[in-house]
């Protein structure tokens, strides 16, 4: 039996049914109400149809009880292709208030109720995992990157257990080759890690509460994770990179992967980076970085993703 298996979470009661509910509540209603200010934002081919999802997504991690710690500088070139490991379905909203970009989403999700929508109004790139169909999504990318347009790709092709990352695939890497405005693209990798659950660490053992991979039921896996208390998610983001530096492809998909688990392993273990010793604690980033944009937010400002 694999450890995808072993780690799943047990069946036993955990959480409160209460505050599951709740937080469905508040998600369903926030995200039905949003819905169509996006759908005419997309239709009408504004701008802001980029950038609307950022707020969206710092306002569903509130609403869902999720604290995000951000470590490292993100990138400031536009385009950047964002290279993480992921780790459950959370990883979207996320991922979607640190970045203002859009996924690079696997085929399927496309036919997913309610969440095809979802992925759609975040104007998401949709492949297919067939090797004969790449070249057709490396040039749906490439298109999209050619309008300045930040991807975010989840390169292990699947959802691991949060305690280690899966071998990352080089193919859609591929797209690094190409130059967008005849300029390096640039990419930066980002590791995700699940960390503690209400300030003690999460651990081997509740992790899986909020990894989703194997054959974990979405429903009962969500309902479930939406019970437990306050989730805190350490983002970090890595140097940026070009495939210049490298190469070829697959030594950037191998440099990419160690940087992520690097990360990981950094994080689960506690501690932080090398750059980041003698600073504030992992959310000072957050806090003088975002803090205007919340105060903003608060005084009755609009946020644009």
């Amino acid at each position: 039996m694999s450890d995808r298996t072993v780690n799943a979470p047990p069946s036993g009661a955990l959480g409160s049914p209460l505050l599951s509910l709740r937080r469905v509540l508040l998600f369903a209603i926030f995200t039905l109400a949003l819905l169509p200010v996006q759908a005419v934002l997309v239709s009408l081919g504004s701008k802001k149809a980029r950038d609307f999802p950022y707020w969206y997504h710092r306002q569903v991690c509130r609403l869902l009880g999720i604290e995000v710690r951000r470590r490292g500088q993100q990138s400031q070139e536009e385009p950047t292709l964002y290279v993480c490991n992921h780790v459950s379905y959370l990883d979207i909203p996320i991922l979607g208030r640190c970045i203002r970009g859009s996924f690079i989403a696997k085929a399927e999700i496309a036919h997913w109720p309610f969440f095809s929508w979802l992925a759609k109004l975040q104007r998401s790139v949709f492949v297919e995992r067939r090797s004969s169909r790449t070249a057709d999504h490396r040039d749906q990318i490439i298109r999209r990157l050619e309008q300045d347009d930040n991807l975010i790709l989840f390169p292990e092709g699947t959802s691991s257990d949060g305690n280690s990352v899966l071998p990352f695939k080089s193919a859609l890497l591929s797209v690094a080759e190409r130059r967008p405005h005849d300029r390096p693209l640039t990419v930066q990798p980002v590791s995700i890690t699940y960390s503690h659950l209400d300030g003690l660490p999460l651990g081997r053992f509740l992790r899986p509460y909020f990894a989703w991979f194997g054959d974990m039921d979405m429903p009962d896996h969500a309902w479930r994770a939406l019970g437990l208390g306050r989730l805190t998610v350490i983002v970090e983001f890595h140097e940026p990179v070009t495939l210049h530096e490298f190469g070829s492809r697959k030594a950037l998909t191998r440099h990419c992967q160690a940087a992520v688990e690097a990360g990981l392993m950094r994080a689960l273990s506690g501690r932080e980076p090398e750059d980041e010793a003698g600073k504030q604690p992992d959310d000072g980033d957050d806090v003088t970085e975002e803090a205007a944009e919340e105060a903003a937010e608060d005084d009755g400002g609009v946020v644009a993703r």
